[in-house]
């Protein structure tokens, strides 16, 4: 049986896999081949992981009895509990600069003092992290955003005063939709602060039981999914037309938004009754896509190359899920994907991430 105790003490076992190196830019669209530094036509570049991920064995036992439920039954789970070094030698491995770490939410059903416990201690741990090697690290903050005007607080002193560079939340709150007014204090605050709001779902709860079964549905459709569903509410209420400075960060790929957005401009004038006329748009609900910002975990050069045509290419971030291991070459994929140009290479590779979070590039 596993335990929490056995479980926790099992949290530094590692699964590093070196891979062999190629010198030339054509070498690296084969899995595997790219390592530091990155190079692009002669030129150094950054490489910015901004979907990599992390835990804090203190932030656990806060949650009492039943933790470890908490954990998703995937590979990688031990090297959340992040050990610096062997941290560090992944991304080498990954040919990874920069990863810029996140903490799913698994407090949004806990009290307000619980909470507000967990995500203190979650967010002096990441900027604790951060400053020990600010060349390596940057982090998304915690939020209770169960509790919005808690997560207001919480977010100003993530940013000024803790060095954090915005904050991860989910795909909705237990349920509750983004663009519920009840949040709009919060993405005023994020707008306010240029604050990165990186929304990384955790299944659609409505679809449980029929995402139950063989081929792990639950996370394989239900996260693009309620990214999508999170996405459509934030463009059709009108919560981008009210916070046009948000910077919104989506994982997966944006969800299954990016393949079918046409879509979304036709919606209301097949069906005007099932829109809201009080609400009018600034612009056609598939253009929206353009000013949000999306991470390339989308497996191959082609999905690559389709979001890149949908969204552009300067709304796009390197993600990997590290240390989840859905893409373990993150940098071979762009690479892989010959429709890009060197210049939209570098801007994904870590350009695009850069500017996002305001960093310094040397």
């Amino acid at each position: 049986m596993t335990t929490r105790r056995n479980f926790l003490k099992g949290a530094t076992a590692t699964g590093i896999a070196f891979c062999s190196c190629g010198m030339l830019d054509a070498a690296r669209a084969q899995p595997g081949t790219s390592r530091l530094p990155v190079k692009v036509n002669g030129k150094r570049v950054l490489t910015v992981d901004t979907h990599s991920h992390c835990y804090f064995h203190e932030a656990f036992n806060l949650m009492g009895e039943g933790a470890e439920k908490m954990l998703a039954p995937v590979k990688g789970i031990p090297e959340h509990f992040i050990v610096i070094e062997q941290r560090l030698k992944e991304m080498d491995a990954m040919a990874i600069d920069m990863e810029v770490l996140s903490i799913n939410p698994f407090w949004y059903g806990k009290d307000r003092d619980t909470a507000a416990a967990i995500v203190t201690l979650q967010n002096e741990k990441l900027a604790e992290l951060c400053a020990s090697r600010p060349d390596r690290f940057a982090a998304f903050a915690s939020l209770s955003l169960q509790f919005p005007d808690l997560a207001v607080q919480q977010l100003e002193t993530a940013i000024k005063k803790q060095g954090l560079r915005g904050a991860a939340i989910g795909g909705s709150v237990l349920g509750e939709d983004f663009a519920d007014p009840k949040f709009h204090p919060v993405w005023a605050k994020a707008e306010e602060l240029g604050a990165v709001l990186f929304i990384h779902p955790q299944s659609t709860p409505d679809l449980a039981k029929r995402l139950k079964g063989n081929g792990y549905l639950a996370n394989t459709i239900g996260n693009p999914l309620d990214t999508t569903i999170a996405l459509q509410h934030l463009i059709f209420e009108g919560t981008l037309d009210r916070f046009p400075g948000l910077k919104i960060l989506a994982a997966h790929g944006g969800g299954y938004l990016g393949s079918y957005a046409a879509r979304s401009d036709h919606a209301c004038f097949v069906s005007p009754q099932s829109c809201n006329p009080n609400i009018t748009l600034k612009k056609k609900p598939s253009e929206y896509l353009n000013q949000l910002y999306f991470d390339a975990l989308v497996f191959t050069p082609e999905a690559l190359r389709h979001l890149v045509a949908q969204v552009g290419a300067s709304q796009i971030v390197l993600g990997s899920d590290h240390p989840i291991p859905w893409e373990q070459h993150p940098v071979d994929h762009v690479f892989a994907t010959t429709t890009l140009t060197d210049k939209q290479k570098i801007a994904i590779l870590g350009g695009n991430a850069a500017r996002l979070f305001g960093m310094k590039v040397a």
